[in-house]
């Protein structure tokens, strides 16, 4: 008897070096940045020599001011048959930006990685899933600079973003002009849970998340996104002085053990590039067609 070809999972780095998390803006100045050790490139040699050993082809969320500093890299994406898209410029949050601020960074970082990579970049996500309730109007100043998709809501109650009311998969956005592709979720009675990977993933076993993201595929009949950083299969990188435990403790749990676990994710499951795995509802956004769920706004019943 025939069977079916594995669903399609979505695999996303969110190319930025560990002094750049939002979790560190209080104790690593932007002034700082250009005076800490990169090691951005070298991590990012890992895991694209992990992705080639796995025949994976991903796409690779890229920071404007990480791009600037590092043109082999974006070349090395590129090259390797990855989808490049925009972190924007220098991980600033989407929700502390005024519209004029964030229509600049957008489009200056899209510009940039065009340049360098010499190819369309389409797809952005905020820096800490940063689009919200509040910014909404993010979607439309996406759409306005030529994004064909966003990847910057997480549809849970979390205390740094997210916004558990959104749809849990790719919806519509600024009037049909853009997909929102949120990271994948699970509900559970009352909430959602975050099972696309970040700290949730270092968190638990790994047999939880290859129990969530089977039934996301197997009984929900959806596709996966997954997301990591380089610094995440880095447990030697430098660490900045006076974190609060909390912030130590999310940052640095189980860094030994992610690359590890990121390969038993390539092996357990099917991966490619955003821009192929949700093609369908990208090309419906691009037709002003609603893709799959409602607009949270209401403008797309």
């Amino acid at each position: 008897m025939k069977t079916s070809a594995p669903r399609l999972n979505a695999m996303t780095v969110d190319v930025e070096d560990y002094f750049q998390v939002s979790a560190f803006e209080q104790h690593v100045g932007r002034a700082e940045w250009d005076t800490r050790p990169r090691r951005v490139a070298a991590n990012m040699d890992r895991i694209l020599e992990l992705f080639d050993q796995h025949g994976v082809n991903a796409t690779f969320f890229t920071l404007g001011w990480v791009a600037e500093r590092e043109p082999t890299m974006v070349r090395r994406i590129v090259d390797a048959g990855h989808e490049l898209a925009s972190h924007g410029w220098q991980h600033t949050r989407a929700n502390t930006q005024s519209p004029q601020d964030f229509a600049d960074d957008i489009r200056r970082t899209r510009t940039l990685l065009e340049d360098l990579g010499g190819c369309a970049v389409l797809g952005y996500r905020a820096a800490s899933y940063s689009i919200g309730a509040d910014n909404l109007w993010a979607h439309d100043a996406l759409a306005d600079a030529g994004y064909h998709y966003s990847s910057s809501i997480v549809p849970i109650s979390h205390d740094l973003y997210g916004m558990p009311e959104a749809p849990r998969f790719a919806f519509s956005a600024a009037d049909g002009r853009l997909t929102e592709i949120p990271v994948t979720t699970l509900a559970l009675p009352g909430r959602n849970i975050n099972c696309g990977g970040g700290g949730w993933f270092r968190l638990y076993p790994y047999v939880v998340s290859r129990w969530a993201l089977r039934h996301i595929n197997n009984v929900e009949g959806q596709s996966g996104l997954f997301y990591f950083h380089p610094w995440e299969i880095d447990p030697e990188q430098p660490r900045p002085q006076g974190l609060p435990l909390k912030t130590r403790f999310r940052h640095y749990l189980n860094l030994s053990r992610m690359h590890s676990r990121i390969e038993s994710l390539l092996t357990d499951f099917a991966w490619d590039r955003m821009d192929r795995v949700f093609a369908t509802q990208i090309r419906g956004s691009q037709r002003g067609q609603v893709p799959l769920g409602p607009d949270p706004t209401g403008a797309n019943p």
